[in-house]
């Protein structure tokens, strides 16, 4: 089973190399860069474990934890910090974290208290997660998509972007948020990636007859909202 983690993480050099890592080991990762991503990733999507930064910036890692479990969300939770001291320690297991690493760590004994979490917490029995808008459905566990009842043939990248625009339909997201979801930076102001796969995925949806799904918003970036 593919088991998807969640790295919230402000460092980006850190955050990137652990998606190699953990990619490598073959995991489903999922990165937010401050608390406020975070809390969003977490809304959209449960992941089977997160691996949450203490230091991070609007809110804090011990923040977010602890809104995690006042919500009574039970997401295993490995806090990553710099601090050494005791009471800091203490802090994050009061906050409700599941483990504690302090930096700099060996990815192995990441990799090692992730197991462990894991197996103290599988996963619960979902119903297939089935996402529609008008008439497009996506099945991501499948990953596979419809319009109008027929399926689309879509390359890994474009049903990843497929997946993210349908589950915040009617929601504009903004470039930035697109590069960092899909390939996990951002290429920068002149490229021109995200454009050229937004045209091939209307190519694929808007067949002729049909409403177009995709729009553009201008200076800002895209949504995916009912005809």
């Amino acid at each position: 089973m593919t088991h998807t983690v969640l790295i919230a993480e402000d460092d980006r050099a850190i955050r990137d190399s652990l998606t190699r890592a953990l990619t490598l080991e073959g995991y489903r990762v999922r990165i937010a860069a401050d608390g406020t991503q975070t809390l969003a990733v977490l809304a959209e999507q449960r992941p089977d474990v997160l691996v949450l930064d203490v230091m991070m910036p609007a809110p804090d890692g011990l923040e977010v934890c602890r809104r995690l479990r006042a919500a009574g969300d039970r997401t295993p939770v490995l806090m990553l910090t710099a601090r050494v001291e005791v009471p800091d320690r203490i802090a994050g297991l009061d906050a409700g974290a599941d483990d504690y690493l302090v930096k700099p760590f060996d990815v192995d004994e990441l990799f090692a208290r992730l197991r462990a979490l894991l197996r103290r917490n599988p996963p619960a029995d979902t119903p297939e997660d089935v996402l529609t808008v008008a008439d497009l459905r996506v099945e991501p566990p499948a990953r596979r998509a419809w319009r109008s009842g027929r399926e689309l043939d879509l390359s890994r990248t474009e049903f990843d972007l497929l997946e993210l625009l349908t589950r915040n339909a009617g929601a504009v997201l903004d470039q930035t948020t697109l590069y960092e979801r899909i390939w996990g930076y951002d290429f920068g102001p002149g490229s021109k990636n995200l454009a050229v796969f937004i045209g091939y995925l209307r190519r694929k949806l808007d067949r002729p007859g049909l409403a177009p799904l995709i729009h553009t918003v201008r200076g800002v970036g895209y949504t995916l909202r009912e005809p």
